[in-house]
């Protein structure tokens, strides 16, 4: 499986962005559970908890494509040097918030903020891997090497964070997350070479999503989004009810850990099947795996158990971005990207919130009902809209 991969590095400056691009996306899988861990040791309260969180999510996914369409402008450095430094204080306020115990509206603000400077740098690697690949069957290695980077970073953030949590600071995951999101987003940005050009704009006033395809694709991701966001909430309450509430980093590493093991094996693969079909195969496998989670009553299974779930996700992500670069015109390619994005961060802020609801109102095990019936609806609306992700002939690797 590793061959395919080795090739992607011969081209100059491909190491550095990558490296920093890792570093820089590592937050993204910290600071959800970073602030409910935070929030509900402070207040005791899963439900502020899971919305401060879903607030964070909510303004990460209104500013993306605004952010996006910015970088397809000016280009990457000129707007998130600015955004990172934005983020690094608006994280800092809502610790200290936290910290004073301010009224609850002081966290949901700065959590606001927090989401809405976070910098979608998953997207804005793919436009660099776009820019130096385009038109190569390496493409598709190259998005299925970062969708498998992004799963090594849920498998790593959750866990690492979880740990810092409760053994050393309730505080000291989100320092961490915040050292991390400095030194990797401001080292990508130095690095100037990769950086895509910006490409003349042909479509006044255009936006990706007003493609059917992209909009099909935002609905099953907003759905997917759902999942993730409630499955990370209601898996910390879950490890919480068997005793164990240090293990939930440990347990959303393994929900990872099945999307890392089965993205390096898809991306290895030349594939003859049409991105189309793969997609749709992909969400259908995803809901099917979902199915134990809401029957499994210990950790131990748990973990097995959202190992299996996980299995589906990177193939879903990389046929995803794939279909998205090639829908979208290259002068939106950042644009287009961030709404995949934007799209996954409402669902993330949809799931966080009913699942800190139903899991005060129902317990944890019953809860995951939710994030199984959300996996189902994606599978539908991704079934039943397929005929929108039809590609034009063009060079590819598998046509669509």
């Amino acid at each position: 499986m590793v061959g395919p991969y080795r090739g992607l590095f011969k081209t100059p400056g491909v190491k550095g962005f990558v490296v920093a691009g890792f570093i820089g996306r590592m937050p993204m899988s910290m600071l959800g559970i970073g602030i409910v861990l935070l929030i509900s040791m402070i207040t005791g309260s899963y439900a502020t908890a899971g919305a401060v969180a879903a607030v964070t999510s909510i303004s990460y996914a209104i500013a993306a494509p605004l952010s996006g369409r910015l970088v397809d402008r000016f280009g990457q450095a000129r707007v998130i040097t600015p955004l990172a430094l934005l983020n690094g204080l608006s994280m800092a306020a809502l610790m200290l918030c936290a910290a004073f115990r301010l009224p609850d509206w002081t966290l949901y603000l700065s959590g606001f903020v927090v989401g809405a400077s976070s910098v979608s740098l998953g997207s804005m690697v793919r436009a660099r891997w776009s820019h130096q690949l385009g038109g190569s069957a390496k493409l598709h290695t190259a998005f299925a090497f970062e969708s498998v980077a992004d799963e090594v970073v849920f498998v790593t953030g959750p866990a690492l964070v979880t740990v810092l949590a409760t053994a050393v600071n309730p505080f000291a995951g989100l320092i961490v997350a915040l050292v991390l999101m400095l030194v990797g987003t401001l080292a990508f940005a130095m690095q100037r070479r990769t950086e895509p050009p910006v490409a003349p704009v042909r479509h006044v006033g255009g936006s990706p999503i007003t493609i059917p395809g992209i909009a099909l694709l935002s609905c099953v991701y907003l759905a997917l989004g759902a999942v993730f966001g409630s499955v990370d909430l209601i898996t910390v309450a879950f490890a919480e009810e068997q005793g164990v509430k240090g293990a939930a980093g440990f347990l959303l590493a393994a929900f990872a850990g099945g999307s890392m093991v089965s993205g390096l094996w898809f991306g290895s693969k030349a594939w003859r099947v049409s991105l189309r079909a793969r997609f749709v195969r992909a969400i259908v496998v995803f809901a099917v795996g979902l199915l134990p989670i809401a029957f499994v009553g210990s950790a131990p299974f748990m973990a097995v158990a959202l190992f299996v779930a996980g299995l589906a996700i990177s193939p879903t992500l990389i046929t995803g971005f794939s279909l998205t670069e090639r829908l979208v015109p290259p002068s939106l390619l950042t644009e287009g990207m961030a709404w995949i994005s934007t799209s996954i961060g409402f669902g993330v802020a949809i799931g966080a919130w009913a699942g800190g609801r139903l899991t005060e109102a129902f317990g944890a095990s019953n809860a995951y009902g939710f994030s199984l019936a959300c996996a189902l609806l994606a599978a539908l609306v991704g079934i039943g809209g397929s005929g929108l992700l039809r590609l034009p002939e063009a060079p590819s690797p598998a046509k669509g």
